[in-house]
């Protein structure tokens, strides 16, 4: 009898220790990154009275009291970069997160291009995918975090997403965009990299945003009683209304980052006037959440592609990165990458995500590290003028770099009067490009890689193309 009543206690003994176990949300993880010299953000659930948190990078303690509901939430001070580190939670038992590393870490959102693996899509490769997965080591302190996709009609508590190394097996895996962008920093910054890849293929931005936002500030825009009335697998996929933002952001929140990347805009084409006050006000939504109001946000234009040539859709594409271009003016601490050089005429998803990766990470080498020597801005159209035949026009940029001035440059149209577009040529001349098509004698309008499909023959010195603009307002035009 006694020791039927010795196992019992000792059974009562374990059992609420498990219970007085911290526990953490999954993307608190063994293998993370935190940003570095941050106050980060640490939270998470527990029995006892207090946690005592411990990093092996200080000896000071931090000491959290739960609320009545057993949550808790707490900031703690990173030094500067390095690792790897452990991160005790001390509730009565103790849990131990191990290789954590301090460095620099980014969000990255957005649909299918920004999804794309390395290993590239069935029939849709990857350029240079083969010799990043088999390089990658896992002494190279990169670190991947994936959000599975997950559909939800109310805000989840917790997204399970864990950290994991820089193993081929795993780097095959994760999104082109985001771990070429990791690799340029790490390259250039040589400290530990962290990303946070959230993303899902054919999503609407509005799906990314929370419900309450979009009631507030887009009322009648958005459909968003269906969330109380559908079935979850009755609502369109992943375009519907706040239910990626449900499944797979507030879950994540407030996990500390430095900045986002984002590569979205496909599914929102079509509709490229909200466009320009959507993707402001996601921004906004997304630097509250995370509680982090300066955050720098870079953003990809939607690269060229035919989309529905039998419909006789042939600018929307114009439009949508025109309204993604004014978003600039709108978005404090924000950057565009131009794409009109590295699309594709047969797939939507171009096989260039290194050099979209490289883009965005010269943005932010440029604009948060630092970095001298290069201007990462895409040349920018300042002005027109129409003189006889010609159009001669005035970019906004340090120096071009389109070749010799008897270069033929393409992806210009001009339209007269009749607001039919024909081809044109443009060639360099004093600092300025003058265009001219043989079949518009007295052009009124220029347009410039403003099709769906075209090829970008525009480039700053150091490489960066121009992207899509336009002289007219004309936007009835579909052909």
């Amino acid at each position: 009898m006694k020791k039927t009543v010795c196992i019992l206690a000792l059974w009562v003994l374990a059992a609420a220790a498990v219970q007085a176990k911290v526990e953490l949300p999954p993307v608190l993880s063994d293998n993370m990154v935190l940003q570095q010299k941050q106050e980060v953000a640490l939270w998470g659930k527990a029995t006892g009275k207090k946690v005592t948190i411990t990093a092996t990078w200080t000896k000071k303690k931090t000491v959290v009291r739960p609320e009545a509901d057993g949550n808790w939430f707490v900031r703690i001070p990173t030094p500067a970069a390095g690792g790897p580190y452990e991160i005790t939670f001390n509730d009565g038992e103790k849990l131990t997160l191990k290789n954590v590393l301090i460095g620099e870490v980014w969000y990255c959102g957005g649909q299918s291009n920004m999804d794309m693996p390395v290993k590239g899509f069935e029939a849709q490769p990857v350029e240079h995918s083969t010799e990043y997965i088999l390089r990658a080591k896992p002494s190279v302190p990169i670190r991947i975090c994936k959000v599975p996709n997950t559909k939800s009609k109310t805000p989840l508590p917790k997204v399970e997403a864990f950290w994991v190394e820089n193993k081929p097996e795993e780097v095959m895996n994760a999104s082109a965009t985001g771990y070429f962008f990791a690799q340029k920093l790490y390259e250039m910054l040589e400290v530990p990299i962290g990303i946070i890849t959230v993303d899902w293929g054919g999503s609407s931005i509005e799906s990314w945003m929370s419900r309450e936002l979009l009631e507030r500030e887009f009322p009648g825009e958005f459909d968003t009683a269906l969330l109380d009335t559908a079935p979850l697998e009755d609502l369109k996929g992943s375009r519907h209304p706040c239910i990626l933002y449900n499944g797979m952001v507030e879950g994540l929140a407030p996990f500390t980052f430095k900045g986002m990347i984002w590569y979205q805009g496909e599914t929102n084409r079509g509709r490229w006037e909200q466009y320009t006050r959507l993707q402001p006000a996601y921004v906004k939504m997304m630097r509250e959440l995370f509680q982090n109001p300066d955050a720098p946000f870079y953003f990809v234009q939607i690269a060229p592609y035919t989309y529905q040539p039998q419909y006789k859709d042939l600018f929307t594409s114009g439009y949508f990165c025109e309204a993604q271009e004014k978003t600039l003016a709108l978005i404090p601490h924000s950057g565009m990458v131009t794409t009109t050089d590295i699309g594709s005429y047969s797939t939507i998803h171009p096989p260039k995500k290194l050099e979209v990766g490289n883009r965005l990470a010269y943005l932010a080498l440029v604009k948060d590290y630092g970095f001298k020597g290069i201007n990462p801005v895409a040349p920018t159209y300042k002005s027109v003028e129409f003189s006889g035949e010609e159009a001669i026009v005035t970019f906004e940029v340090d120096r071009l770099g389109i070749g010799p001035m008897n270069t033929d440059l393409g992806g210009f149209e001009l339209a007269g009067e009749d607001r039919v577009f024909h081809p044109a040529i443009g060639r360099l001349k004093n600092k300025k490009v003058v265009v001219t098509s043989p079949e518009v004698p007295a052009p009124v309008a220029l347009r410039y890689c403003f099709r769906n499909w075209c090829v970008g023959s525009v480039f700053s010195a150091w490489g960066i193309p121009a992207g899509p603009f336009r002289t007219d307002d004309w936007d009835d035009l579909r052909q």
